[in-house]
């Protein structure tokens, strides 16, 4: 059921982001008077449509993509018989050069404006929860194994981030820092202050999906929240509001410890010292689970901040945060191209994004899967690769700079390449995920 969902997020995000960067074009092309003879959501077999005025729309089977044609246009259908004849006043050829730039531009452009929208709108909607420094701090954070690797302890302050000052727990791990030349904490630890240098390759590391949430997490008190019906805890007696103190005469008061401890007794009965809602005291035992669990949730006891926003405040905001997953893609294709960033663990393909919408259909999650994936289509469209938007822009901007067209035969080779270079692409990508699927 999980995979049906996460597919079914994956193709109507998809579907929703390929219908307005199409149609980006579609309505820039008409604008200048050329003739646009098939919109396609899909690439065929065709397995709906209808004729309106000139133009086909319709539904492929194929729902990994879509196309529009223009006449006079030589793209990915490759289709060059017409242009042995003088170009007609209706075909993109025909046009000048800062019109099909414009055409080319459209889809880009829409899915921009479709990102910045989406991102508006969730600001608007949600506002902004998050851990503030000041409560972070009063416990410090959870090493996990890559923190440790890199020197942080449990319990560590982190007092800057890359020489800055901070605001929230989310700056600890953001693409900003990350991507840094250097990334760096400045820690206290009890007495002590020192700074943690990232070393060289942990970029890589941490991109790995056996790495996955093996970072640093934030330290907090909790409470027993739902008890799971017929679990090891329930039988064991825990209730809803209890706050375990010890198990195994070891203290459980942050949950990373309680975690900790059940994780070295798994498949064990451990005793353990609860405080009731009451607080009264009295010892329980629990068996524990082979996964190193006994059966309820935790209830953290932090202080989050929230802030709401006026849809005027909420449009700097939400195209920041689009923008922003475009500098983080600049930034993460040079860290690829420097090596610091593996290729076969920074491009995703199709399994790898259905798995990033998750298994249970969440609006919210939704939406911002598909405003992310809008600004990442727009960036990668915009590379000079032929084939794509890019390409075309970087042959027509030559074109307005000299002066001079390139040849059909030159753009019609230059289609091809690309293509061979897209779909090797996409074929990489689609085994990468299976091969990271099974690591």
């Amino acid at each position: 059921m999980e995979g049906l969902i996460m597919t079914a997020q994956l193709l109507l995000g998809l579907s929703i982001l390929v219908g307005v960067h199409e149609f980006g074009h579609l309505i820039a092309a008409k604008a200048f008077g050329m003739r646009v003879e098939k919109y396609s959501i899909g690439f065929p077999p065709k397995i709906w449509g209808f004729q309106y005025g000139e133009t086909e729309y319709s539904f492929g089977a194929i729902p990994l993509g879509g196309f529009v044609k223009i006449s006079g246009m030589i793209d990915e259908s490759l289709d060059t018989e017409s242009l042995s004849q003088e170009p007609e006043e209706w075909e993109f050829r025909a046009k000048p050069a800062w019109q099909r730039l414009i055409v080319m531009m459209g889809g880009i452009i829409v899915n921009v404006i479709t990102g910045i929208i989406i991102f508006v709108f969730l600001v608007y909607t949600n506002g902004s929860s998050y851990i503030p420094k000041e409560e972070l701090n009063k416990h410090g954070i959870v090493a996990y194994q890559l923190g440790q690797e890199i020197g942080l302890k449990t319990g560590d302050v982190i007092l800057k981030v890359n020489g800055k000052d901070y605001e929230r727990f989310s700056d600890l791990r953001s693409m900003e820092v990350l991507f840094s030349d250097q990334p760096s904490y400045r820690v206290q630890r009890e007495d002590s202050i020192f700074d943690i240098q990232f070393p060289e390759g942990f970029l890589n590391k941490l991109t790995d999906k056996k790495y996955k949430d093996q970072f640093i997490a934030f330290r907090y008190f909790y409470e027993v929240g739902e008890v799971s019906t017929g679990s090891e805890a329930d039988k064991g007696g825990l209730l809803a509001g209890d706050k375990i103190i010890s198990v195994n005469n070891q203290p459980t008061i942050y949950f990373d410890q309680l975690k900790e401890i059940l994780t070295a007794n798994t498949d064990k009965d451990v005793v353990a010292t609860v405080k009731r809602a009451d607080n009264n005291m009295e010892t329980l035992t629990f068996h524990v689970t082979p996964d190193g669990t006994i059966g309820f949730y935790p209830n953290p006891l932090i202080n989050y901040m929230h802030d709401e926003f006026s849809f005027g405040e909420s449009i700097p905001i939400g195209t920041a945060q689009a923008f922003n997953v475009v500098w983080a893609n600049i930034k993460g294709l040079g860290k690829i191209f420097s090596g610091d960033v593996a290729v076969s663990k920074s491009l995703s393909g199709p399994i790898r994004i259905a798995q990033m919408f998750g298994g249970t259909w969440d609006w919210n999650k939704f939406w911002n899967m598909t405003g992310l994936l809008s600004m990442v289509l727009a960036f990668m469209n915009f590379l000079p690769i032929p084939a794509l938007d890019g390409g075309h822009v970087v042959f027509l901007t030559y074109e307005i700079v000299s002066g001079q067209k390139p040849s059909d035969k030159f753009l019609e080779n230059a289609q091809k390449v690309g293509m061979v270079i897209l779909l090797s692409l996409m074929v990489f990508a689609f085994f990468n995920d299976i091969i990271q699927s099974f690591t």
